[in-house]
Parts: C-alpha cells; sequence; structure tokens
C-alpha cells in the first residue's frame, strides 16, 4: 500500500508491524531483517557500533576507577561480572595464556549483548519518532523514516557475532593444536583415522562447525525477534485507544500501561539471560577448540 493511502486512513495493524520491522538502509526501500550481504541495515550499524563504544567506555571506566578497599556500588557491580565471567572460563578453558584474552572478550561480548537487548526496552515509537522529527525539520518525508532500534533483532547481527565466535575458535583449533594436527583432526574425527571414514569424518566437522555457528546467531535472533513483536502488540493497544471510542479507549490505554510494564520486567530476564547464554557458549565452543579428539 503506498505511503499516501496510509497517511490518509492512519496505518492498520498489519501496517504498523511491517513498518517497525523493516529497516533504515542502503536500498531507499523497506527491507526486512534477512540475511543480504549487498544491503546495508544503517539502524542497526549505528545502534551496534554505539553501545558496542559504550560498552568500552563503561569497562575501561570500572578499570580506570577501580580502588584497593571497600569498592562503590559501579565498581562492585564491575567486579562480580568479571568474577562470573572468569569462574566459567576457568571451568571451560584450562590454559590461563588462553584465559587471558578469552575472558575479557566473554565478558565484552554479554555486556555488549545485554545493552543491544536492552534498547528492547524503550517505549515503541520513541526512536523512530525522533528521527521522524530530524527528517521532518530537515523537509525530508518523515512517512519514509524507517528504524530498528535493537540489533540483536536482526539476523545479519547476530549471524555476524557467531561468525566471529566461530572465527575465534578457528585461530585457537590451529594455534593450540598446529596446521598439521588440526587439520588431521578434521579427517580422523569423530568416527576414526580409517582412510576410508576421512571423507565422512570432513563433513562431520564441517556440518558441527556450520550448525553451531547457525544456532548460536539464530537463538539470539529468535528470542529477541520474538521480544519485538511482543512489545508491538502491546503498542497496538495505545494506538486502538487514540482511534476507538467509547469505554474500550480508556480502557486499551490502561490496558497497554499495564501489559507493557509486566512484559518489560519480564523482559529484563529474558535479556539478560540470552546475553548469558550467548557469553556461555562463547566459551564453551573456545574451550572445544583446546581439546583433542
Amino acid at each position: 500500500m503506498s505511503t499516501e493511502a496510509i497517511t490518509e486512513h492512519g496505518p492498520t495493524a498489519g501496517e504498523y508491524i511491517v513498518h517497525h520491522l523493516t529497516h533504515l538502509n542502503s536500498t531507499g526501500h523497506a527491507q526486512e531483517s534477512i540475511v543480504q550481504f549487498s544491503i546495508l541495515n544503517f539502524d542497526t550499524l549505528f545502534y551496534s557500533l554505539l553501545l558496542g563504544l559504550l560498552t568500552v567506555f563503561i569497562l575501561h571506566r570500572a578499570a580506570r576507577k577501580a580502588t584497593p578497599g571497600v569498592p562503590g556500588r559501579f565498581q562492585a557491580a564491575v567486579e562480580i561480572l568479571v568474577e562470573l565471567v572468569s569462574n566459567q572460563a576457568k571451568d571451560l578453558i584450562h590454559p590461563e595464556e588462553s584465559r587471558r584474552f578469552v575472558a575479557p572478550l566473554a565478558l565484552t561480548v554479554f555486556i555488549w549483548i545485554f545493552l543491544m537487548n536492552a534498547m528492547d526496552l524503550l517505549p515503541v515509537d520513541l526512536l523512530p519518532r525522533l528521527w521522524e522529527g530530524v527528517f521532518g525539520a530537515a523537509g525530508g518525508d518523515p512517512r519514509h523514516a524507517y528504524m530498528r532500534v535493537v540489533p540483536t533483532a536482526d539476523l545479519n547481527a547476530t549471524l555476524g557475532m557467531s561468525i566471529g565466535v566461530l572465527l575465534v575458535c578457528l585461530w585457537y583449533n590451529v594455534k593450540i593444536k598446529g596446521i598439521g594436527g588440526w587439520v588431521h583432526e578434521l579427517f580422523s574425527a569423530p568416527f576414526g583415522k580409517h582412510p576410508l571414514l576421512a571423507p565422512i569424518n570432513f563433513l562431520m566437522q564441517l556440518i558441527e562447525f556450520a550448525a553451531k555457528t547457525l544456532s548460536h546467531g539464530m537463538r539470539l535472533f529468535g528470542n529477541m525477534y520474538a521480544g519485538e513483536i511482543v512489545f508491538m502488540l502491546i503498542a497496538l493497544m495505545g494506538a486502538a485507544w487514540t482511534t476507538g471510542g467509547g469505554v474500550s479507549g480508556p480502557l486499551l490505554w490502561i490496558g497497554q500501561v499495564v501489559a507493557g510494564s509486566i512484559w518489560a520486567v519480564f523482559h529484563i530476564l529474558i535479556i539478560t539471560l540470552q546475553a548469558f547464554i550467548f557469553m556461555m557458549l562463547t566459551l564453551v565452543y573456545v574451550g572445544q577448540a583446546h581439546e583433542s579428539h
């Protein structure tokens, strides 16, 4: 449906959700969250980089402000996270040299993903409306302002992070086992060293790497995408109040506030759990790269 028609009668529920599921991208056209190597989702890139810089700032500030003795609240919170990640890394990655890199990486991943997930707690229309206001003031057409503010609800972002973890795993496979030892493992595990089994072993290894990477990224994407949809459906209750009349109008607004508040409290657990799971799987996969079959 054309934007002129939508403007005349206001968006339907379907049009509202489709609008909020489209990206501000390099094509200038509406594009949902699918993997496209030739298209850049500017909103995902902007918010992921912004929150990545915020993560680095938080950790840098914590390191600079760290003092001996009784810590402040901020330092205590960061120390709890550091100890949590450090203990998990010790259980999964035994070489201390590897933990010096992987443990800070896992901590950064946890905080970064938590912040990206937490963008889902903002009102659905807040940042898109602000963006539309900027475009309107500049003489642009606000009806064409698409923006998705939760980077982890974009499959491109989550698969990109899981591919990054895959590259770290491949690096440690080569570093720990040597290129010859790793290639030998590719063709001898899991079924044995018999030459006839080598092609099957190699195929199984490729499937394992692919399955880990896809499940790692798609698990995070699926949960955050579903949470984003729920917030949009709750926001539609408020939109219906503005167009409805009678007793149903105020009741819908009250229902939106109550439902949104309850879901937001529950969603805090989800965004934390998903960040923790992604971090733990990162440690597990890197730990497996240190093991020999």
